[in-house]
């Protein structure tokens, strides 16, 4: 009962933002502010009805740990989009036909910031902390980036390749970062850099969703293995690479840490989680 009060709750306001930040896309300025604001507006609500449903601190957004997990998540989604545009501009399938457009750039950052805040919340913080507590941390991260992936298949340009791409590059990934970290924030910055380092910088499609106007002029071509055809360099062989070594990296830093959940046995007593 309190999962659905707390899906329900934030995905309203998630909606709201969206469809705000939708509205205003072709004002980059506008964009740029109206993002951050839903952005900042959900972790707010977040943060509140699990505070008030589960009489707990709400420890994966400890704003003490924001900058910090931010920069650190925000950090390695750049990296992992810049390995990735790399690889494919090493096989001649990635070209930089000139510089793009600066305020396209900035209305993306505010979008992207929204969207990568509000999915966060619904799919790491709310969907997989729920099942790890009733399944245990392996069953979570297979149900979570399942699922992640399938919403995917409701985009512009979407294939069921593509789906099957993020839920193993990002939704595995994600949900492993998180069962690394316990901090929602890490997990944002992440999804946040990725997105902002495709689509914000390198202008490529973002998960089947058209064309982006960021900072650069570019053009994809070639094989849809290398360059992810329609769909977005998301549906390349390079990033789910990408994304798997990532998911090992963090798995193994969450068992490390001692923060992997074991699948709960009948009749034994319900794991607490954060």
């Amino acid at each position: 009962m309190r999962f659905i009060l707390q899906f329900v709750v934030v995905v309203a306001v998630s909606a709201v933002g969206g469809q705000v930040a939708v509205g205003v896309q072709d004002q980059p300025w506008v964009s740029l502010v109206v993002g951050l604001v839903a952005a900042a507006a959900a972790a707010f609500v977040y943060g509140w009805i699990v505070r008030r449903t589960e009489k707990r601190d709400v420890t994966e957004l400890d704003r003490s740990k924001a900058t910090g997990g931010l920069a650190l998540g925000t950090t390695i989604g750049l990296a992992m989009c810049a390995a990735v545009i790399v690889n494919i501009w090493f096989l001649g399938s990635f070209h930089v036909d000139g510089i793009g457009s600066v305020s396209g750039a900035l209305g993306l950052l505010g979008f992207m910031a929204a969207a990568a805040t509000t999915e966060e919340l619904l799919y790491r913080g709310l969907l997989f902390r729920w099942v790890e507590k009733v399944t245990g941390t392996w069953l979570a991260l297979l149900l979570s980036g399942v699922v992640f992936g399938a919403s995917h298949l409701f985009n512009e340009d979407a294939t069921i390749w593509g789906a099957i791409a993020i839920a193993i590059e990002a939704g595995f990934m994600l949900g492993a970062c998180y069962a690394a970290t316990r901090s929602l924030w890490v997990t944002i910055g992440l999804h946040f850099g990725w997105n902002f380092g495709l689509g914000g910088i390198a202008s490529a499609t973002v998960s089947g969703n058209g064309d982006s106007k960021g900072l650069l002029d570019t053009s994809l071509t070639g094989s849809d293995l290398v360059t992810g055809g329609a769909f977005g360099p998301e549906g390349s062989l390079y990033t789910i690479t990408a994304g798997v070594v990532l998911t090992v990296i963090f798995l193994w830093l969450a068992a490390r840490r001692g923060n992997i959940v074991p699948m709960r046995r009948k009749n034994s007593p319900r794991v607490a989680v954060q």
